[in-house]
């Protein structure tokens, strides 16, 4: 499809570059981009694809937006906030580019939706930030023959390369097997500097509008890491695995599989869930026993930083770490035989908090539900969330 005059004005500046031109900037313009997730990395990513010109910008998304989105997620606003975040997407592109087809997808992917959905894309973006769905994403780029634009971020560390099994490595070629569940934490978990969201998010653009032009060195068998603190770019070679089961000589993945077990992502049973359930308390309860001046111990397992952001009057700070060494030193003369309740931001870490200390002879300890989220929600509004 030609240039119309409007469009011909509006990426002038791109139309100047010899190596963009009419001809490229035609060929951006009938470009189908997949953008999976609109978050810190989605946003930046989709935005300057879509003031680019892409024709066709798919959003894949299943969550909401939150306050703590915008302080990186730059494709949300205020007044959007409890809407779609491809909702929200939609609108925020719409109004940088009209010319945009923004096509959204209220779905989390999955091994039965992937092949469906990317099979009408050129490229496909991976904004996201969990171990299954990186391999998923790369495994059905390599079924379909499609390239895979990865970037990474934590803290203030970012990663970036381009996957393309027809001519280099796969994500697999780089990671034959995920880390253990809970050894890497997540951007809620560990934080994220917000530009840093930017700064690897615009490399991600900056590689798919090459790909598409067909210009340029190409990150594939590249991976460029980013040290914000440092402002420091480095760069390791990627090569090949002959033996990569889905990219090499011999692949055995010939179809996708179940990323949540590849990755060792527990899914507890009617057992387990019952297990755990007798070593939790629900904030409603802890908040009587508070009331009630009922004898037991808080424990706030969080880390110093966290516990400086929020905390429950009275809780008595010993993070997850220390209490994992299983020194009974730690716990500053508590008695084995005292009621104690364990909070962390959500649950998770205070369930690992309570079976320490229960093999270290703690007798009635339990994990509140929810964490200090749940108590901010239903307990005490006051009580900022993160």
């Amino acid at each position: 499809m030609a240039l119309t005059q409007d469009q011909i004005g509006r990426y002038s500046r791109h139309l100047l570059l010899p190596e963009v031109g009419v001809s490229g900037q035609e060929k951006i313009c009938n470009s189908k981009v997949l953008c999976i997730g609109t978050g810190g990395l989605g946003s930046p990513a989709a935005l300057y694809l879509a003031a680019a010109g892409v024709g066709t910008l798919g959003l894949i998304d299943f969550d909401v937006v939150d306050s703590s989105n915008l302080q990186r997620q730059i494709a949300h606003g205020e007044s959007t906030v409890g809407k779609l975040k491809v909702d929200s997407g939609k609108t925020r592109i719409n109004d940088l580019n009209a010319d945009v087809n923004v096509v959204t997808y209220n779905e989390r992917l999955t091994s039965e939706n992937a092949m469906e959905i990317f099979k009408d894309y050129d490229v496909i973006l991976d904004g996201t930030d969990n171990f299954p769905t990186r391999y998923l994403a790369n495994d059905a780029c390599v079924l379909l023959g499609k390239p895979y634009i990865y970037g990474c971020i934590l803290k203030f560390e970012g990663q970036a390369s381009v996957f393309d099994a027809k001519e280099g490595p796969c994500y697999r070629c780089l990671y034959p097997e995920p880390p253990p569940p809970g050894l890497v934490p997540s951007c809620a978990e560990g934080g994220v500097l917000g530009v840093l969201c930017g700064v690897v998010g615009c490399l991600q653009a900056t590689e798919t509008l090459k790909i598409i032009l067909g210009k340029g060195d190409v990150l594939i068998g590249r991976l460029v890491l980013y040290d914000a603190l440092g402002m420091k770019f480095r760069e390791m070679k990627l090569r090949k695995d002959e033996d990569c089961p889905i990219c090499g000589k011999n692949a055995t993945i010939t179809e996708l599989i179940d990323y949540e077990q590849f990755c060792g992502i527990p899914q507890a049973s009617d057992a387990e869930e019952e297990s755990n359930g007798h070593l939790e308390i629900d904030a409603e309860e802890v908040k009587k026993m508070l009331d009630a001046k009922a004898s037991f111990k808080l424990i706030d397992c969080r880390e110093q930083h966290e516990y400086d952001i929020c905390r429950i009057e009275g809780a008595e700070l010993i993070p997850l770490g220390l209490i994992e060494e299983k020194n009974i030193a730690r716990f500053n003369g508590i008695d084995k035989d005292e009621k104690i309740v364990v909070h962390c931001k959500g649950g998770v870490r205070s369930l690992k908090a309570v079976k320490a200390m229960q093999e270290i002879g703690f007798q009635d300890v339990k994990s509140m539900k929810g964490g200090i989220v749940e108590w901010s929600e239903r307990i005490d509004s006051s009580i900022p969330t993160y």
